[in-house]
């Protein structure tokens, strides 16, 4: 999988139809030759060449004036050494100055992946699933040392990225920049892709074409955040769902970071992405090693949807852990918009008791269950049951959830703070803050100082002891605010800006503590919704709770943007009461059961409310996605049309061996006099035969007809109108 050729100094590095190719040229720099669809690698020295520029971009060779740091397609790029691009890193050194010069030392090739220590990252389960290049460059005047790790997997169409920056010499060194990757890109005649948003409306797809100059996304929250995500892809112009080149980098990790691309005068495109250096200095002592977050990068030839898919493989299958990483997950009702606050033991027991009628598998107690948490301005930190309202305690409510036949799951915010609770009576100084300066409160909540190991040490503590004290299967783990005020009671003045990376390194020990103790539990990582859907979660907990706006129509762009990167299996979809709680929208019952069908399924509602109609539609859609949800949570997705793009939606779940698939087609609004439509299908095998049930194209299709024909649309009579497919090869 991984090549060096001793003559040309050519690595070769190849996964399931992708290349990878870098080079160490005579000046001992890392020069960046190809990443793009597998080549055999003939005369791989010619796929860059190098020309004397003008004095304004200078050579770094006297001898080899054509040779300019400032040209060169790099794999780690400087700053201040002849490079004028943005860099990937920057050390500061006593005396003040920011420039360095790392060369090629040494490489190694092993056999598997080895570990990021502290962090999250793609897995290998054996050594033979995957080889891994270490390269290590050297700075002579400090003796600092860079390792650039790269690994290629055997059955993945991906290849990983890390840096680990060293000082390996005596004086005290400062890292102000440490990004994960930079790799630069032949031309710019690419367009940009990533997802952007806010608090319910996350993830929404934006793509624009390159410009010369600087076109980057960041947060600078605290956390991945609503508001971007860490991923960015280029694709080449007029690509499609199933046609064109993407290249895809996502990073795995959940604080705050930086992806861009910077368009250079001389037309090429230098793509980066890691964590955000703004706010962001880290104190490297003699010996001290920083070792930066990891990036996944993904080339298709496919188009966007041959991408997506790549990375659904790998994060279903080596970056998510656990019993529940092949396990169909459960049908769940949770309490929340149900109840809010208001609840005791006999309302909800009473859900429960709806709930098994209805052939539903999982009750989830939402928050309020704690302290003295009537509402959201007092309690977070103190994790004891609140008695006025389970009077016999958590352990009772659970045994009557599980004599219904239901398995019970717990909320939590396990990071956060209220000032109107004991914990902070008890520890003001735990929490995120600069002593003199303002509280900032979001929800009346602080953040809880994840940097500091006590802080770390109680919460996991206090959350085992609840989840010891009775049989949980399923824990909700929110996160309510981003980061003010960030600082560290117990970090020295110049280490302050190591605090919120030292929050995420906290948080990443504490969620591997909870959650390797508590292997029977199904953890579901949630901000606010989306606030933090991230790989870095993923590797914690197999699934996140997609979005708090849990609208049907909206949900068709959330559901459909976070697609372009995570997987079906990671994503929580509910149907929820209407009018809906975030937009107000009357939607049937039968498409929000539709587009929560296309997710780990659940309810938000009272489900002893609902109508005896109601009830048979629910115990229908309970009954179908039990029948498919091993398609819609392990097979291929494909998006067939866009909601970004027109007036309907459709998606649909092929079976990995393409004996099985389930559609959806959803028409926004109703137009008259319609004409008649017909939309496309995909992944099925052409050859193969399949009968097509629960519509009105009922019948038997051959697999070629179904993808280059496709189906009529039904006409729909009514706003947000919704029907549905299911496929199977007819033997």
């Amino acid at each position: 999988m991984i090549t060096y050729n001793e003559e040309t100094r050519i690595f070769h590095l190849k996964s399931v139809d992708t290349s990878y190719v870098l080079k160490v040229t005579e000046q001992g720099h890392l020069e960046h030759l190809y990443w793009g669809r597998a080549i055999q690698g003939v005369n791989l020295g010619k796929l860059h060449q190098h020309y004397v520029r003008p004095s304004f971009t200078p050579s770094t060779d006297l001898d080899h004036l054509e040779y300019s740091l400032d040209t060169l397609q790099q794999e780690l790029p400087a700053y201040g050494d002849s490079d004028f691009r943005s860099p990937a890193y920057q050390f500061q050194l006593p005396n003040g100055s920011t420039v360095t010069n790392f060369l090629y030392e040494s490489h190694e090739i092993v056999a598997g992946k080895p570990q990021l220590e502290g962090l999250p990252a793609v897995y290998a389960e054996e050594d033979a699933e995957a080889e891994t290049l270490l390269i290590t460059l050297r700075d002579e005047l400090t003796n600092a040392a860079i390792v650039l790790s790269y690994s290629v997997f055997r059955d993945y169409a991906a290849i990983t990225r890390s840096v680990q920056y060293r000082n390996e010499g005596t004086d005290v060194l400062t890292l102000n920049r440490a990004l994960s990757m930079s790799v630069d890109m032949p031309g710019y005649d690419y367009e940009m892709l990533h997802l952007s948003g806010s608090w319910a409306r996350e993830r929404y797809v934006h793509r624009r074409k390159l410009e010369p100059g600087m076109q980057s996304i960041e947060s600078r929250r605290g956390a991945s955040s609503h508001a971007q995500n860490p991923f960015l892809a280029l694709i080449s112009e007029g690509a499609t769902e199933q046609h064109g080149d993407v290249y895809g980098i996502n990073l795995v990790y959940s604080g705050n970071f930086v992806a861009g691309v910077e368009v250079d005068p001389y037309l090429h495109a230098r793509l980066f992405i890691g964590i955000n250096p703004f706010d962001f200095s880290w104190k490297l002592e003699a010996g001290e090693v920083f070792q930066a977050p990891e990036v996944v990068l993904v080339h298709s030839y496919e188009g966007i949807g041959g991408m997506s898919r790549r990375y659904h493989d790998l994060y279903r299958n080596r970056l998510t852990r656990g019993q529940f990483r092949n396990k169909v997950r459960p049908i769940l009702v949770n309490n929340w918009e149900a109840t809010y606050f208001d609840f005791n033991e006999e309302k909800i027991t009473s859900i429960a008791q709806a709930g098994k009628e209805l052939g539903i598998e999982l009750f989830v107690l939402d928050d309020g269950w704690f302290g003295k948490r009537n509402d959201d301005t007092t309690s977070l930190g103190d994790w004891f049951v609140d008695r006025n309202k389970l009077p016999n305690g958590l352990e009772a409510l659970v045994d009557k959830v599980r004599e219904q036949g239901m398995q019970f799951g717990l909320w939590f915010e396990p990071e956060m703070i209220s000032p109107d609770s004991e914990l902070y009576r008890q520890h003001p100084d735990w929490c995120l803050h600069v002593e003199g300066r303002r509280r900032t409160q979001a929800r009346k909540q602080l953040i809880l100082d994840l940097s500091r190991e006590d802080v770390q040490q109680y919460i996991i503590s206090t959350i085992s002891d609840v989840l010891s004290s009775a049989p949980i299967t399923y824990v909700k783990w929110d996160m309510n605010r981003n980061m003010t005020e960030i600082g560290s009671a117990l970090l020295p003045a110049d280490r302050q800006r190591e605090t919120a990376h030292r929050y995420m390194l906290g948080l990443y020990h504490v969620m591997e503590k909870i959650t390797t103790s508590f292997p029977h539990i199904l953890f579901e990582s949630c901000s606010g919704g989306g606030g933090r859907y991230d790989a870095g979660m993923l590797y914690y907990m197999p699934q996140t709770w997609t979005s708090d706006n849990s609208d049907a129509i909206s949900r068709l762009k959330i559901q459909y943007g976070t697609s372009i990167v995570y997987p079906i299996s990671s994503m929580g979809a509910h149907v929820s009461a209407v009018p809906n709680h975030q937009v107000n929208r009357m939607t049937s019952l039968l498409t929000r059961g539709y587009v929560a069908l296309s997710g780990n399924f659940g309810y938000e509602l009272d489900l002893s409310k609902f109508t005896e109609e109601e009830k048979e539609l629910v115990r229908y859609q309970i009954e179908l996605y039990k029948e498919i949800r091993h398609i819609v949570q392990f097979g291929d997705f494909y998006r067939l049309r866009s909601p970004f793009e027109g007036n309907d939606t459709a998606w649909m779940f092929v079976s990995k061996d393409k004996t099985e698939a389930f559609v959806v087609y959803v028409k926004v609004l109703q137009e008259p006099n319609a004409a008649i439509g017909r939309f496309r299908l995909q992944g099925l095998d052409p050859n193969k035969t399949y009968r097509v049930f629960d519509s009105p194209d009922a019948g038997v299709y051959s697999g070629d007809h179904l993808m280059y024909a496709g189906l009529t649309i039904p006409p729909f009579y009514g706003d947000f109108q919704s029907c549905a497919y299911r496929l199977k090869v007819e033997e």
